[in-house]
Order: C-alpha cells, then sequence, then structure tokens
C-alpha cells in the first residue's frame, strides 16, 4: 500500500494484512459486510446489578469460596486465585519422548484485582483517581510478582461480560504470574527484537509514528497514549493502546503518564459501552516485557483489546471453520471500526450508537 489509490482499492476488495507483533497475516473481505445475517439473534439481558451484591464473592465483607472473608474495601483489592491455573509449588518434572512428546511443570502465582467495591461498575464507570488507582495496582503487582526469582513473565488482563468467560460481573481483572514467557508475549518478543537489531528503535515506535502520520485508525489519544485499530485487527472493534514514549513496562511510566494511561481506558472504554448500549465485553491485557533481570529495550508497552460483538449487541464474532482451519479473517475493515468508535462520546449515553 503506497498511496491513496491503492488504498481505496483494498477497502473494497479482499486482501491480506500482516501482523508485524505476531508475524501472522488475517484475511480481509470488506465486502461482504454487505450480506445480510439471518443467523441466531441473542437479546442481551438487562443489567440492573446492585452497588453491593450478598451473594457476590468479590464484594466487600463477603465470604469467598475458600472461606475467607473479603476486608470492607473502598478502593481495589487484590487477593491470590482461589481458583488458580499455575501454583507456587509445582513439583518439578519433565517429560520427553522421541523429541515429539514433550512436556515440563510449570510454576506460577494467579492474583486476583478488584477494581472497585461497588458491584454495578466497570472500568469506564470509574473516575480518574479510581482508575489511577487501578493502574497503580498493576504496576505494584508487576513489581512485586516480577522481582521473585521463580517468576520470568508478568500478564495483566480482564475479561469482561459472559460472553467472554467472566464468572462474576463485579469489576476486577487477573494477574498470571509464571516461570515462562507464554507463547503470544513470547512471539512478540522475538518480532520486536528483529526490529529493534534492524532499526535502533522499538517496532511499535515506528509504527506509531506511521499512524499518526495518517490518522485512519486513530481512536483517541493524549500526550502520553494513543488508541487506535491496529491495520492488522482480527476483532471487529479490536484496539491497541500504545505509549508514545518507548518504555518496556508499567513501572518506566512517568506519574503523568500514569495518569494518561488511566485517561485513555476510560476513553475508550466508555466509547465500547456507547456502540450498542450496553456493558460491552470484551478480553483485554498488558503486554510488557519479561521479568527475567536482562534489559529489554525491544519491548514497548501496550494494550490489547478483544471485543466479540460484531454488528450490535446480539451479533458476535468467533473464530470458526476457515479461522481455525486457515488464517483469521474479517468483515469490517479496521479503518471502518476506527471511524466508527471514534465517532462515539466519551460520556455515557442513555442508549448508546444503533
Amino acid at each position: 500500500m503506497t498511496d491513496g489509490t491503492e488504498t481505496a482499492a483494498l477497502l473494497e476488495h479482499p486482501h491480506r494484512r500482516f501482523n508485524p507483533l505476531s508475524g501472522e497475516w488475517v484475511l480481509v473481505s470488506p465486502h461482504r459486510a454487505k450480506r445480510p445475517w439471518q443467523g441466531q439473534v441473542e437479546r442481551p439481558a438487562a443489567e440492573h446489578r446492585p452497588a453491593h451484591d450478598p451473594g457476590c464473592y468479590l464484594c466487600p465483607g463477603n465470604t469467598r469460596a475458600n472461606g475467607e472473608h473479603n476486608p470492607d474495601y473502598t478502593g481495589t483489592f487484590v487477593f491470590d486465585n482461589d481458583f488458580a491455573a499455575l501454583r507456587p509449588d509445582a513439583p518439578e518434572a519433565e517429560v520427553e519422548v522421541g523429541g515429539l512428546l514433550r512436556a515440563r511443570s510449570e510454576s506460577g502465582v494467579c492474583r486476583v484485582v478488584c477494581f472497585s467495591p461497588r458491584h454495578d461498575l466497570s472500568l469506564p464507570d470509574l473516575d480518574p483517581a479510581a482508575l489511577r488507582g487501578v493502574v497503580d495496582v498493576w504496576a505494584d503487582e508487576f513489581a512485586r510478582l516480577g522481582s521473585r526469582p521463580d517468576i520470568g513473565y508478568v500478564q495483566i488482563f480482564e475479561n469482561k461480560g459472559e460472553t467472554m468467560g467472566c464468572s462474576n460481573p463485579h469489576p476486577h481483572g487477573q494477574i498470571w504470574a509464571q516461570r515462562s514467557v507464554p507463547l503470544i508475549p513470547a512471539r512478540e518478543g522475538e518480532r520486536q527484537a528483529e526490529h529493534f537489531a534492524a532499526h535502533g528503535r522499538t517496532l511499535l515506535q515506528d509504527y506509531l509514528r506511521l499512524e499518526l502520520e495518517r490518522e485512519e485508525r486513530i481512536v483517541c489519544a493524549n500526550d502520553g497514549f494513543v488508541a487506535l485499530v491496529p491495520f492488522w485487527a482480527v476483532w471487529p472493534f479490536e484496539t491497541l493502546v500504545v505509549s508514545r514514549r518507548p518504555v518496556p513496562d508499567l513501572l518506566a511510566l512517568e506519574d503523568a503518564e500514569r495518569d494518561q494511561l488511566a485517561d485513555v481506558l476510560k476513553r475508550l472504554t466508555t466509547r465500547y459501552d456507547n456502540l450498542f448500549g450496553v456493558s460491552f465485553p470484551y478480553s483485554a491485557g498488558l503486554h510488557q516485557a519479561p521479568t527475567d533481570g536482562q534489559p529489554h529495550p525491544e519491548w514497548h508497552l501496550h494494550m490489547h483489546f478483544f471485543p466479540p460483538l460484531l454488528r450490535s449487541a446480539t451479533v458476535r464474532k468467533f473464530m470458526v471453520g476457515y479461522e481455525m482451519l486457515g488464517e483469521p479473517q474479517r468483515d469490517v475493515t479496521p479503518e471502518s471500526s476506527a471511524e466508527r468508535l471514534r465517532s462515539l462520546p466519551e460520556t455515557r449515553t442513555a442508549t448508546g450508537a444503533s
């Protein structure tokens, strides 16, 4: 793609886009967005949650499954996951048979982060000070867990909504810290290292410069962070939040930059909720440098948002068929998704956009 004519042609016809972070391709089929939908339509249930739910195991003062009582917290609250996928006491074990059957034990720690004591809120509902508190907790946990000699990577993420497998609507996220660098961050790290070795700049530093020059896929921005729909996006309204300054992790952010991250997250997630007039489901997560004690100048702090809603609150995107067997595919172009998100208000609306 070198000029406006070629760009316009791609917006109307099938093409593949390259993801430099993963080294993978995505098939874009913009003409398919015009086809009528005749599949199942699911009506979203109206949300009327109380500020405190006596049956919620994340609300202040309530009892969790393991019998422990939550404190009467007034801000954030962090605790070890009662049903952790990783455990620090995993016994050392390794299997290798013929070079093909390979497995080894993996140790780690899983933490839960309650964003607010209010059961009826989510990230876009939090005021700036409360959202800054979430950013600070992420940074504190990253520092504490990452300093452990048995932890090589800290993955901070949030699953929001039943669609994305969230078992409790109370505003919360998770942190999984483990010995190994997981597959996707490892792949991103390799790609970023290749780019940094070749150019002396981070991959996302160069990518962000191109996006700011073109202004086609920017959703919102401030002096510290930019939220955009990546050129290679797979999910219908996928976004990428990138720090303007090439820093490897949250700990490298200045005080003002933490405020700016909280600001962009609130503005972006508010747009999500306004898009279809619902509490917008997504999986989101921060990607940061490994915590192996080595310098990682190639790493550039960023956050992915993967929302499944496609055309309304009733039509969703899942990876099926060709996407499971061939490669990811999308119908709506990233440019049109960015324009739609960009046009939405940054304050909550009563019914959202249709």
